[in-house]
């Protein structure tokens, strides 16, 4: 999506916690792969006014680990629309909590299909 955060506010920003982490102290991809679930979810529900589960999951890179304590922000935003169908890209970035450095964590791309509740 890009080479530096987006300048709107993030659809989700959340720290890193001990429990979200792996043995080496970064976020478990799990984890990560989640909170970009999230915020495409929110968007798509959002836009469709409905239930909006995944149904697929696609070009996913993971090019920064994020550590404890980083601050993880995740921006969404609408790639391809069909009738019932969308198509939302995602992309993470940690910044430290120490300081105002930022990389990007990940991006990748959300297919969630909106259903009648």
């Amino acid at each position: 999506m890009s080479a530096t955060p987006p300048e709107r506010m993030p659809d989700i920003r959340v720290t890193v916690m001990a429990a979200d982490a792996n043995p080496y102290g970064s976020a478990f991809v799990g984890w990560l792969f989640g909170q970009m679930a999230l915020a495409g979810g929110s968007l798509a529900s959002r836009l469709s006014g409905k239930r909006a589960p995944v149904v697929a999951a696609d070009g996913f890179t993971f090019t920064a680990p994020a550590a404890i304590g980083d601050e993880l922000s995740v921006w969404a935003e609408v790639a391809a629309k069909g009738n019932t169908s969308m198509t939302i890209a995602t992309e993470a970035w940690k910044r430290d909590r120490h300081g105002e450095a930022v990389a990007k964590v990940a991006e990748g791309n959300f297919v969630f299909v909106g259903m009648e509740r």
